[in-house]
């Protein structure tokens, strides 16, 4: 079985932290987004994914160097000029060769069964997209299990709008409706593989935990509900969850007062008298004395001095 992660986006709603590091190996509950998706891929039974690359690049190549998990075979695909999502898939499905493979996006959390969707993809479909009710981004219109329209409703109305929650199995014929160079968007793809009759089939997801992390919101909430809720499916992923989770080596100050969905990464130094919040602190970062912090993201190796609500800090 094989697999695709699109990790080469520039996460240009998470800076300037995304300056510094990579969208795709932004830590969860302190460990790399990228390798979480890869362990996840690994316990659904697949063998081979190919990832591709572009901002910040030589840190994602030195990751999957380091630390991929053992007995998983990676190949990369970078890409000098970005290529966009349609263009990125091209590059990896060259790498992977022919036959379906699952397509997965890089900023995202999930207990989606990835074996299951990659087992129930009909191969006479150019693609299945996996989607589910998360308004307002309910853009992808379904009737009986089959795409109807993207992006705007049907003529007559007809079906139901869901969004798409980054992951699909794709058929080789897709490349069809993508050019064979420069940069190419794959929501423009489907629309023309539907305009040609074909099959995009839709997989409706219900039950599950997801969460996108591309905003500091969205990644400030993935971590609140992994800290707070944590969802069953995802737990052999991260063994010894508390609230708040403190990275080894993190040095807490006396009189340290912790509201919900706090994480520390390794090293971290917290003066005495902080207040911390709804805050994931990265690496290394040193929090001042006395001051509050609530909503926040701290990146790695950052000193903060004063209090902050709702920033990035970098």
């Amino acid at each position: 079985m094989q697999a695709a992660i699109l990790a080469a986006g520039l996460g240009t709603r998470l800076r300037p932290l995304t300056y510094r590091v990579p969208k795709a190996l932004l830590p969860v509950l302190n460990r790399p987004l990228l390798g979480l998706l890869l362990e996840q891929l690994q316990a659904a039974g697949f063998t081979r994914v190919a990832v591709n690359t572009h901002h910040l690049a030589d840190q994602v190549q030195r990751f999957l160097a380091e630390q991929r998990p053992p007995g998983l075979e990676i190949e990369v695909s970078h890409e000098p000029e970005i290529l966009g999502t349609g263009g990125g898939l091209r590059g990896l499905g060259e790498i992977l060769g022919g036959g379906s493979f699952l397509v997965v996006n890089a900023d995202i959390v999930t207990d989606l069964d990835l074996g299951n969707i990659y087992h129930r993809h009909l191969e006479q479909a150019i693609t299945t997209l996996v989607v589910h009710d998360h308004p307002p981004y309910n853009k992808v219109w379904v009737e009986r299990n089959r795409v109807v329209s993207i992006g705007e409703p049907p003529p007559g109305g007809a079906g139901r709008a869901l969004a798409y929650t980054g992951v699909q199995v794709v058929s080789p014929e897709i490349f069809r409706y993508i050019p064979a160079t420069g940069p190419y968007d794959l929501v423009a793809a489907w629309r023309e593989a539907l305009a040609a009759g074909e099959r995009l089939e839709a997989l409706v997801a219900l039950g599950h935990y997801w969460q996108d992390l591309g905003t500091p919101a969205n990644y400030l909430a993935a971590h609140w509900w992994l800290l707070t809720r944590p969802p069953s499916h995802l737990a052999s992923f991260f063994p010894g969850v508390s609230d708040p989770l403190i990275g080894p080596g993190a040095m807490v100050g006396g009189r340290v007062h912790f509201g919900s969905g706090v994480c520390l990464g390794a090293g971290v130094s917290v003066g005495a008298g902080a207040f911390l919040k709804n805050t994931v602190i990265m690496d290394n970062a040193v929090i001042a004395p006395r001051i509050t912090l609530e909503d926040c993201i701290v990146g790695p190796g950052a000193e903060v001095a004063q209090s902050a609500r709702g920033k990035i800090l970098v």
